[in-house]
């Protein structure tokens, strides 16, 4: 029996998409841009709404990139706001391309989401040639940080950690990618992290309507009220919390990822 499809405890709502189209490659993959020439060619796994795609296409032009999400819808909006980028639907573990078609792997805020991520990354693994660069990233809940404690947000982690769970997937990937891609047979792998943070005014505002949005109307929402996770009551007081958060003048909020660079034997 094959195993259920992995479930992304985000899903597509407008709240969350807003957040995946102000992702850049300066914001997202500064530790892979030094890596990048020009002519090299590149897979961006799990590629959204395509903008660090874009920014990294023009690093390594005139090389081929190719972009690749499960969800159409996605891939389809991505086209319209990319129309020079090579984008399509793919699974993450069982990609299209070839044997040894790529100079780079990339993949953001993947594995996190995934029932299996080291058989996902054995199958960038396959996709890359000899030598060739693997990159991910991935948050690591447990070690988010913020300002004013509150416990509402202390219930929202409390909560995505068991949705994840209930999800199959590892809410603090971050801190497994290591071990993640030498269990994968990568090679060289060099561990290292770096952080979002949101203090002023406007990003406050910007990121705590995300999630406070999220926290009642996302897939989120959905999921957790399914599963018997929280009602519709405890998720608007997680929201309401995400609003006075944001409303805080001393208000912050640091978002830890853990990042591999690796190389294929």
């Amino acid at each position: 029996m094959s195993a259920p499809p992995d479930v992304y405890t985000h899903g597509h709502h407008e709240s969350v998409l807003r957040s995946h189209r102000w992702r850049t490659a300066a914001n997202s993959c500064a530790y892979l841009m030094p890596h990048l020439r020009p002519g090299m060619d590149l897979l961006d796994v799990g590629c959204g709404p395509a903008t660090i795609t874009a920014d990294l296409a023009s690093a390594v032009a005139p090389g081929r990139v190719l972009g690749l999400d499960r969800d159409a819808g996605i891939i389809a909006a991505a086209r319209a706001d990319h129309p020079g980028l090579d984008l399509a639907t793919g699974d993450v573990y069982a990609l299209d391309p070839g044997d040894a078609a790529f100079d780079v792997v990339h993949a953001h805020q993947v594995l996190q989401h995934l029932t299996d991520p080291v058989r996902a990354l054995r199958e960038m693994r396959r996709v890359l040639r000899p030598g060739g660069l693997l990159a991910v990233r991935d948050g690591d809940y447990a070690s988010f940080a913020w300002a004013p404690r509150d416990p509402r947000l202390d219930r929202w982690m409390a909560l995505y950690h068991q949705l994840t769970r209930v999800n199959g997937a590892e809410a603090d990937a971050g801190r497994f990618l290591g071990a993640w891609v030498r269990a994968a047979g990568f090679a060289d792998i060099a561990v290292s992290s770096s952080t979002w943070t949101f203090a002023a005014q406007d990003d406050r505002a910007w990121w705590g309507d995300s999630w406070a949005t999220r926290a009642t109307r996302s897939a989120f929402a959905d999921q957790a009220v399914e599963a018997g996770l929280a009602t519709r009551d405890d998720l608007a007081e997680v929201a309401a919390g995400w609003r006075d958060w944001a409303a805080h003048p001393d208000g912050v909020l640091i978002l830890v990822h853990g990042e591999v660079l690796a190389r294929r034997p």
